[in-house]
């Protein structure tokens, strides 16, 4: 399995991911990801200053991946870790934990000084390895992502 910098080229094979996920996941398409313009053209929305999105390959598929973006709506050095989805099989691995660190030590080399992400309550795994990372649970959301139906909010000082 390689990290690297998404290309234009990824856009429709990470979209199907994002998307199968929420579905698979029974979440809400409107007020999700899956509604998210930056889902259908994610080389492009992630081209902006201090942003990155980061895909996992294996044996030359695309397999996942995972982003930082400054938190939309939010004064400060608070990033927000974003669309980190993986395929079915991808999953159990160990490979959404290195997309997480390949994301954090991405976030702390462009200036961040602190990681907001939001979740739904199924995603009991990814929860886990949030809170054994040292991502602290929030009473509500910060910043404006548009992702009304998210329920859990963390916080983590890179």
């Amino acid at each position: 399995m390689i990290i690297r910098k998404i290309q234009a080229e990824d856009n429709q094979e990470i979209e199907e991911i994002v998307k199968s996920t929420i579905v698979e996941y029974g979440l809400p398409t409107k007020g999700s990801a899956y509604a998210d313009r930056d889902t259908q053209a994610m080389y492009e929305g992630y081209l902006g200053e201090r942003a990155v999105y980061f895909v996992a390959e294996e044996n030359s598929e695309v397999i996942g991946g995972g982003g930082i973006k400054p938190l939309k709506g939010y004064d400060g050095t608070v990033c927000e870790l974003q669309k980190m989805y993986l395929k079915p099989s991808a999953r159990g691995k160990g490979y959404g934990q290195q997309i997480f660190y390949t994301c954090l030590k991405a976030a702390k080399e462009l200036g961040y000084k602190q990681c907001y992400l939001e979740s739904d309550p199924s995603m009991i795994t990814a929860i886990n390895i949030y809170e054994k990372n040292g991502f602290k649970h929030l009473k509500g959301p910060i910043g404006n992502t548009g992702h009304p139906v998210c329920g859990v909010w963390m916080l983590k000082d890179l």
